[in-house]
Order: C-alpha cells, then sequence, then structure tokens
C-alpha cells in the first residue's frame, strides 16, 4: 500500500495540531498515550499545547524536565488533560523510553520495526499502550502514513485510521458513542 505521509490528521479541529501530528512521530505517540477519559480532540491538541508551553517536544528535553515543572505545565488552564499530574508522568516516561532506546526519534519505533509482531512489540512497551492504543496506532500508521509492518494491527473496524477529514472524525466519534451504549445496554 503506498500512501504518502498526509500534510495533516484530522484529530482535533485546530490546523496546527492536526499538523504537527502528522509530521512530528513524537507528537503522534503523545497524542495516544493521552488518549484516555477525555475527547480525542483534548488528546490530540495536548502535542501542540505541551510544545507552545515548554518550547519543544524534544524526548530528550521531556525527560530531561523537571517533574513538577512538566506537571506545572500540565496544570496550566486550560489543562492538556483532565488528569495533569498522571498525564505528566506518563509523557514524561514516552519521552524517556524514546529518548534512550530510540535516540529521540519516535519514528523509530515502527521505521526499523521487523515486522507486525515486532512493532505490537515496541509499541506495547510503550507507557499507556495497551491493546486498543496498539490497534489504534497500527491502523494509523497503516492508513495514513503507508507503514507495511501497522497493516497485520489494524483491528479491521472503524479506528481513528479511518479519519480523514472533519466529516469522518465526527462519523467516527458517532459510530463509537453507539457501541459504547450498546456495551453498556448489554451488561
Amino acid at each position: 500500500m503506498a500512501v504518502s505521509a498526509p500534510e495533516k490528521l484530522h484529530f482535533t479541529g485546530v490546523d496546527e495540531a492536526d499538523e504537527l501530528l502528522a509530521r512530528d512521530p513524537f507528537a503522534l505517540l503523545m497524542g495516544f498515550a493521552l488518549d484516555q477519559q477525555v475527547p480525542v480532540q483534548t488528546a490530540f491538541q495536548g502535542p501542540l499545547k505541551l510544545k507552545q508551553r515548554l518550547g519543544t517536544l524534544d524526548p530528550g528535553k521531556i525527560a530531561a524536565t523537571d517533574p513538577g515543572k512538566l506537571e506545572a505545565i500540565f496544570r496550566e488552564t486550560p489543562a492538556i488533560h483532565r488528569f495533569p499530574g498522571n498525564m505528566a508522568g506518563r509523557i514524561q516516561d514516552l519521552a524517556r523510553v524514546v529518548a534512550e532506546h530510540y535516540g529521540g526519534d519516535a519514528s523509530r519505533v515502527w521505521s526499523e520495526a521487523a515486522d507486525g509482531a515486532d512493532l505490537r512489540k515496541r509499541v506495547s512497551s510503550l507507557p499507556g499502550f495497551g491493546d486498543m492504543k496498539i490497534k489504534a496506532l497500527g491502523a494509523v500508521l497503516w492508513k495514513r502514513f503507508g507503514v507495511p509492518a501497522a497493516e497485520e494491527l489494524d483491528p479491521g473496524h472503524p479506528t481513528l485510521g479511518d479519519v480523514d477529514s472533519a466529516e469522518a472524525l465526527e462519523a467516527y466519534q458517532a459510530k463509537k458513542r453507539a457501541y459504547k451504549a450498546k456495551m453498556r445496554a448489554q451488561q
């Protein structure tokens, strides 16, 4: 599947944030790490907010930032996440892993993966990445960036990987809400 890298990912409705997600691999990983108990738009605007407040998304610099300072940045209004303390720690841990294991280049998580199993192993070792996020990131990497190793991680149902416009994001979120309502009704 030959896919050229998109100019932006339509996850936030904010052009600057969506463009950052498409061009900065650490921003993409950070958005997925923050995508927990907040709307997709909030999670994926987090990288831009951190870059604006800290002045960088360099994993080595984030990893070396005083944890108290990073938490304060996450707490600034509007907060980067509804759980700023926990998420500041998670992002610092993620930055540390990328800095130490991938030389600060988050794209190496997927560009150097031998195959889908290796990519799954690499992503699952990242802080905050469970099975659902592994599949969702895999779908984005496969469908939006054409990363061959990510194809087998695509779960085959609608994910953020299918979002290629603001309308597609709205449709995806409506399907997700309907699915969650159905699951709650079955409990």
